[in-house]
């Protein structure tokens, strides 16, 4: 069970950048291959900037050519949730931090065998943690 962890928009703004807070409270999405994790290939975890949550792991990270970071998994399954996006006239989506609703990004069903799943992530919405 994930620890859930609710602020006040205000809260939110104080906490964050104005970009942390435009990708992941307002649900935006930074421009591809701009983000500081889409060409990382160190190992470790990457967790919600907004609360700290543990999401991804290194070892499910590929490049897909997107310009974003790419996992063929979530660390857990519960370490993030997922609804339906129709914002852009298209459906697709929305990958949520399960502890705090910060927007992630998007998965879509092309990603590695055998799940076939690729979570595309903001990466200002991550923070790397490298393994020791």
């Amino acid at each position: 069970m994930v620890k859930r962890i609710e602020k006040t928009d205000a809260e939110w703004n104080e906490q964050l950048t104005p970009e942390q807070f435009r990708v992941c409270r307002k649900k935006n999405t930074e421009p591809a291959f701009t983000g500081e994790y889409h060409n990382c290939h160190d190992a470790g975890t990457y967790a919600c900037v907004c609360c700290g949550h543990t999401l991804f792991s290194s070892d499910d990270k590929f490049d897909s050519g997107t310009g974003w970071p790419s996992f063929a998994r979530p660390i857990r399954e519960d370490a993030v949730a997922c609804q339906t996006d129709i914002c852009l006239l298209m459906r697709r989506t929305e990958v949520l931090c399960a502890a705090c609703d910060a927007h992630l990004g998007h998965v879509f069903d092309d990603g590695p065998k055998p799940a076939g799943k690729r979570y595309c992530i903001n990466s200002i919405s991550l923070s790397f943690n490298p393994s020791k």
